[in-house]
């Protein structure tokens, strides 16, 4: 592996119960995060101060995503749909019910919403009218990760039933396949557009072909325990896997290389799994959410 220097800076704490999700803000020094507490908090890595409290719901928020078109932060709570947030006066703007099901992930194209179900559903919702346009169910077990190719114009909706299904913007189906032996939990495209990534519970983590209808070209035993998120680096080359065996793994991305892992016992990193990824463009911060209730922030140098 190459020498790279891995320093953990800060420990963000304040949650009281595990941080499923972060979410970039435009600028890259701020960011926010949802847990278990129902808490959707707002960070900064430049001041690194305690954080701002955004909203609390009632039950656990395992999906955030921000909307710079209308500067609306959007959580999936569970059980209750969707809350659009006015992060800035710390108000809702709006809400949707999609029936008592919890919410895995949520993504965005203009002004459409598409959002993972548990039950198998995927949902494309229009934003600003707040109303369902489009809704299809090709599993009987949940979507759990949605990857967004704007290149070529698809969505990659990651299954517990081990299946990756590949959708144009409208919800029509283009391939599926089985793709994992057990749940896919994280989906990734590659800035050209032309590979996906893929983590599984089976903690394989496979490269695949989109030009050639989504061919295998690599799979790696990454981890010991399911991978829980792919995030790439704000140039691409690099990406970081991390994982419910409590670690995080940065790789080469042209050459598909473990280059470090970051870890409890090498550079005191969280005791627990490892649930989402951040990697900042201010000054190439990493940042990582765990069941032990802390958000870390890692400083690479490459």
């Amino acid at each position: 592996m190459n020498k790279i220097q891995v320093t953990k800076i800060h420990t963000f704490t304040g949650h009281r119960d595990c941080v499923y999700t972060l979410e970039r803000l435009s600028g890259a020094a701020q960011f926010f995060s949802a847990a278990g507490d129902g808490m959707i908090v707002l960070w900064n890595l430049e001041t690194l101060a305690d954080g701002q409290l955004i909203a609390k719901v009632p039950n656990s928020v395992y999906a955030l995503h921000y909307h710079p078109a209308s500067n609306l932060l959007i959580a999936g709570q569970n059980a209750e749909g969707v809350h659009l947030l006015d992060w800035q006066s710390k108000k809702e703007k709006g809400s949707l019910q999609l029936g008592k099901r919890s919410l895995f992930d949520i993504k965005s194209v203009d002004d459409f919403l598409f959002i993972a179900m548990a039950d198998g559903s995927v949902v494309k919702v229009d934003l600003y009218k707040l109303q369902v346009i489009a809704s299809t169910k090709n599993a009987d077990q949940s979507a759990r990760t949605i990857g967004v190719n704007f290149v070529k114009g698809e969505l990659a909706i990651g299954y517990s039933d081990h299946f990756i299904r590949i959708f144009d913007f409208d919800l029509n189906l283009k391939y599926e396949w089985k793709a994992h032996i057990n749940s896919v939990f994280t989906l990734r495209y590659s800035a050209d557009g032309n590979y996906l990534l893929s983590g599984s519970r089976d903690a394989r983590l496979k490269l695949w072909d989109v030009n050639a209808m989504y061919l295998q070209v690599e799979e790696i035993v990454a981890h010991m325990y399911a991978i829980n998120h792919i995030e790439f680096s704000p140039d691409g080359s690099y990406f970081a896997t991390c994982s419910l065996d409590k670690s995080i793994k940065v790789w080469d991305t042209s050459a598909m290389k473990l280059l470090k892992v970051i870890d409890r016992a090498r550079h005191a990193g969280h005791g627990t799994s490892v649930n989402k990824l951040y990697w900042s463009a201010y000054e190439n911060r990493l940042v990582s959410a765990s069941d032990d209730r802390t958000i870390s922030v890692w400083n690479i140098i490459f």
